[in-house]
């Protein structure tokens, strides 16, 4: 039996776009894994999915499930047979349930007993038989937070949906789905192309929507497609574009035949800050800036059209049209902003909210700025302008602008800060702030911008967290993940010598709650645990073997730029050759040191060292806790583990050669104390008894 490539078609009504591929890779997902676990063969299952329409198309995919053999152990012999060897009722229920009797049973014998056993021969079923249901199940566990119903139909999904299409090679696989009857009917283009046409074979579905419907059904051709058009346009009118990979895939979603086309707006409106017309362009009307090649705004913009017009420049007219009240509006709200100071704007804070039992957005600043200060000043950044830019760091909250475009937070502050005439490293640390705003953001410039944005993410972080309001599972409404990742990522690619404990205790002191010190104690103590889980997290994405991040999270360090300096020194050593050696080492000395606590003394007394190679791990050890200090002082962790690495053969001499437990009370103990004084040197670094 041939093998052939399957088709399945979902018309809808159009599809939310930011949606759209989630839905379509959720799709794919859902049939291959239950087509895998019903035991079909198949190469590939590639997807598809354009605005009114998921598709689905199954390579080489086998007509039907192979026959299989079901072993069913019934009871054991001793409980299926009484003293006169008849069957008993158990016996005879689990025959009837197998469609045989007892008589008809196999015997499975093993070490550990005798089983009735029914071997059923299962048939195998066809791709006609199973895939509707296959096809209605992966339907069903789609990510649809809100199914809509339509008509009279009681049944529901995302949007209406219009045609089924199920086939198998040129057969039609026929099933009711979402109460509609497949067909090898499938929909062109609104305004394009046949509006509806039939298919003679899976393997037309793509070449014929693109000829006979005009439309271009696959999803990452047709985003290419897209960035090609909006490039030459761009490089046409003498810029570039301003490429944003989520408008990408929401326009390739938004259109079935992309037609990319050039509008332009008045100069007049270049007067206002570029970010917020870039904002309007891309987020209200889904256009794509250009930008001279120093990065300036140019008065023009480019837009994809879901048709070939016959008259071009209505559509570019139309579109220009549009675009030109939403320009006017940012511009009249930038006028209004600045007829009024940032500082005039503070007081309006007191009334915003920013968490009931944490106080006004104007407390918030209030702390932020405070905090900002105290950074600075570890840093070697201006305190006064930290404090000064903690303060206004909220301001533009309550502008025309950021009310209307809430996305231009921060760099509407810094516009109107220059404007008030601030000083310059006070109005970009308004914008940098919140940066980073995701994983691989830019980071704050100047030392000023970094004490702010990690007094910000501090104050947040550690406020949420002392009323209790921590993470769980996927929701973190506060976004408290993000702003732990973002005081790491800048403490510690600036490397500034920044400690958590003492942050973290600087912010509670500034909240207005009433914290004793057992409950002070057990928000650092869950705030600590909660940067653990996203430092470990982050170099695990990074490649770092997990026992690495253990290695060094053992010890409990609190500095981020040192924990990174620990995590570069563990990796190397553990390239090392000597490495697994002195790992295990240290494995065997921690177990030893587990089991006999009372007995290790701080000191080593020379005089009870009687073997040569106990005497000679001492010298190793004095010798190397003086060359480890000053390498240890300027955290080159590296060299000072390549340091240890030349212990090993001294550790193995001792282990091969000197009975650590010795019957004497007092050689035991000398013994364990010098173990110990072995493994603080490695755990000054981390404990490498967990390596793998």
């Amino acid at each position: 039996m041939s093998n052939e490539n399957l088709l399945v078609e979902i018309g809808t009504e159009e599809l939310p776009p930011k949606a759209l591929r989630g839905l379509a890779e959720s799709f794919k997902s859902n049939v291959q894994q239950s087509l895998e676990k019903a035991g079909f063969e198949f190469t590939s299952v590639e997807w598809y999915a354009a605005p009114r329409r998921l598709a689905l198309s199954i390579q080489s995919l086998s007509e039907q499930t192979p026959d299989k053999v079901v072993e069913k152990r019934g009871p054991a012999i001793s409980s299926a047979f009484d003293a006169d060897g008849n069957a008993t009722k158990a016996a005879e229920g689990w025959a009837r349930s197998n469609g045989i009797t007892v008589d008809q049973a196999e015997r499975l014998k093993t070490d550990k007993g005798e089983w009735l056993l029914h071997k059923a021969e299962i048939s195998g079923q066809s791709i006609y038989q199973l895939f509707p249901e296959i096809v209605a199940d992966g339907l069903a566990k789609l990510p649809i937070p809100k199914p809509m119903r339509w008509g009279a139909k009681s049944t529901q999904f995302i949007r209406p949906v219009h045609t089924i299409t199920m086939l198998y090679g040129e057969k039609l696989v026929q099933g009711n789905i979402l109460g509609i009857e497949s067909a090898r009917t499938v929909r062109g283009h609104r305004f394009m192309g046949e509006a509806e046409f039939e298919l003679n074979h899976a393997n037309d579905y793509v070449k014929q929507l693109d000829r006979r419907g005009k439309v271009i059904v696959d999803y990452q051709q047709r985003k290419a497609i897209i960035r090609e058009q909006i490039e030459a346009e761009a490089a046409r009118e003498g810029g570039v574009v301003e490429m944003d990979e989520a408008l990408l895939e929401e326009v390739c979603s938004l259109v079935e035949w992309p037609v990319a086309m050039v509008g332009s707006f008045e100069e007049k409106f270049l007067e206002v800050p570029a970010e917020a017309l870039i904002y309007t362009m891309k987020d209200n009307q889904k256009y794509f800036p250009i930008l001279d090649t120093k990065g300036n705004l140019l008065p023009r913009f480019i837009f994809v059209s879901n048709i070939v017009s016959k008259d071009p420049q209505q559509v570019i007219e139309g579109n220009e049209k549009v675009v030109r009240p939403r320009l006017a509006d940012a511009e009249f709200f930038f006028e209004t902003d600045k007829k009024s100071r940032l500082d005039s704007r503070l007081d309006k804070l007191a009334n915003v909210v920013f968490q009931q039992k944490l106080g006004s957005l104007l407390d918030k600043a209030n702390r932020v700025s405070e905090l900002a200060a105290q950074i600075a000043a570890e840093i070697g950044g201006d305190s006064q302008h930290a404090q000064r830019a903690g303060l206004l760091s909220k301001a533009d909250l309550n502008s025309e602008m950021v009310l209307e475009f809430p996305d231009i937070q921060g760099v509407m502050g810094m516009y109107y800060a220059k404007f008030d005439g601030e000083h310059e490293d006070v109005a970009n640390a308004l914008n940098q702030q919140y940066w980073p705003r995701f994983s691989g953001d830019k980071l704050p410039e100047s030392k000023v911008a970094s004490a702010v944005a990690i007094a910000d993410k501090l104050d947040t972080l550690v406020g949420i967290f002392a009323i209790g309001q921590l993470p769980k599972g996927d929701k973190d409404p506060f976004a408290l993940r993000r702003a732990s990742l973002g005081i790491i990522r800048i403490i510690q690619d600036k490397g500034f010598e920044l400690d958590l404990d003492t942050l973290i205790n600087s912010a509670l002191l500034l909240l207005p709650l009433e914290l004793n010190q057992e409950q002070q104690a057990k928000v650092h103590g869950q705030l600590i645990e909660f940067v653990y889980a996203r430092l470990r997290a982050m170099y695990l994405e990074q490649g770092i073997d997990a026992s690495v991040i253990t290695a060094v999270l053992e010890r409990k360090p609190t500095k981020p730029a040192d924990i990174e300096q620990r995590i570069k020194a563990v990796s190397h050593f553990r390239s090392l050759e000597q490495a697994q050696a002195l790992a295990a080492a240290n494995k065997r000395v921690s177990n030893i040191l587990a089991k006999n606590p009372d007995f290790v003394k701080p000191q080593i007394d020379s005089s009870l060292l009687k073997e040569p190679q106990e005497k000679a791990l001492a010298e190793a050890i004095s010798t190397m806790q003086s060359s480890l200090k000053p390498l240890l002082e300027n955290g080159d962790y590296q060299a000072a583990l390549i340091e240890l690495a030349t212990l090993r053969e001294v550790v193995d001499n001792f282990f091969d050669n000197v009975m650590v437990m010795s019957d004497e009370d007092a050689l035991k103990i000398n013994r364990l104390s010098l173990l110990n004084s072995l493994r603080e040197l490695f755990l000054e670094i981390a404990d490498i008894s967990v390596i793998q």
